[in-house]
């Protein structure tokens, strides 16, 4: 019997992870002939701070060593990531999670878009919560109305409005969920994808395997969502119960091909902002 292909993951949060996280709980990926694990713990991966160069965070730094085959990431950051690195490699597929941002307040005066001119919102800078903001924001007040402040990981963003040291936050599940839950409310919120971002030395065979085994995950998380929302209300250490977690602001589909048209896209945005190096994303090509 063959041996299994070995693929070592980098940690993302874990509500884009899911469905990795059930297709090893499953055996999914086992029984496709794929020996998968992480090559870091979440715990690991929660020392990252918001002064650290994007680089340094473990994901990133995971894969540029060659101790992870592939992560997943903001499409716009896997472009980024790409473009900033030194290990080549590809933007593979769009990730099976679809989630939201949501900028939450306690702030009564802020109730929407429009009235958070000149107001700072606290994101993760260069991931989804930052470009996200962007997106949200720039029509409702223009470009330079748009004031961004860096605050790391989520769980420390949630933490600072709550405390009060922060007047607006983007956040992803489960903390928009908890925030909800304990009174704030949202002032504007958009769902995107990610990509996954792949080192050269998986085959397109290899990646499929891979890809079909995530698919029947998800299909088991569409099927039963709650047995395993556990794992990302983890990381609101007991004060989100699963059950609260809001099936509205994050679901699963089958990982998506993705194409050069929404490739360039995405990169003219960035470039149009000064978010990429201009040149091209090196070795961020469209495999499917």
């Amino acid at each position: 019997m063959a041996s299994a292909t070995t693929m070592k993951i980098a940690p993302n949060n874990p509500v884009f992870d899911l469905p990795v996280i059930v297709a090893i709980e499953e055996g999914l990926f086992a029984k496709a002939g794929l020996d998968v694990s992480f090559s870091a713990t979440y715990a690991d991966r929660e020392r990252d701070n918001a002064a650290q160069p994007i680089l340094s965070r473990l994901k990133e730094q995971l894969f540029e060593c060659g101790s992870a085959n592939s992560y997943n990431v903001c499409e716009w950051a896997s472009i980024d990531r790409l473009e900033r690195g030194n290990r080549g490699g590809s933007i593979a597929a769009l990730r099976a999670a679809v989630a939201a941002q949501a900028i939450l307040t306690f702030d009564d005066a802020l109730q929407t878009p429009r009235d958070m001119a000149d107001v700072p919102v606290v994101v993760q800078e260069l991931t989804g919560s930052h470009y996200t903001t962007l997106q949200m924001l720039e029509s409702a007040v223009g470009r330079e109305h748009v004031k961004i402040e860096n605050g790391g990981l989520p769980q420390m963003r949630w933490r600072g409005l709550k405390s009060g040291s922060h007047r607006a936050v983007a956040v992803m599940e489960p903390f928009i969920s908890l925030g909800l839950k304990e009174g704030a409310h949202i002032i504007a919120a958009s769902f995107y994808r990610g990509g996954e971002v792949v080192g050269a030395e998986l085959t397109a065979l290899q990646r499929q395997a891979y890809y079909n085994a995530e698919n029947e995950a998800v299909d088991l998380i569409n099927a039963d969502f709650y047995k395993f929302a556990h794992h990302v209300t983890a990381a609101t250490n007991g004060a989100l119960e699963p059950r609260e977690l809001l099936k509205a602001f994050i679901h699963y589909k089958h990982v998506d091909y993705y194409d050069p048209e929404r490739f360039n896209r995405a990169y003219d945005w960035m470039k149009a902002r000064g978010m990429t190096q201009g040149q091209g994303a090196h070795g961020a090509l469209v495999v499917g």
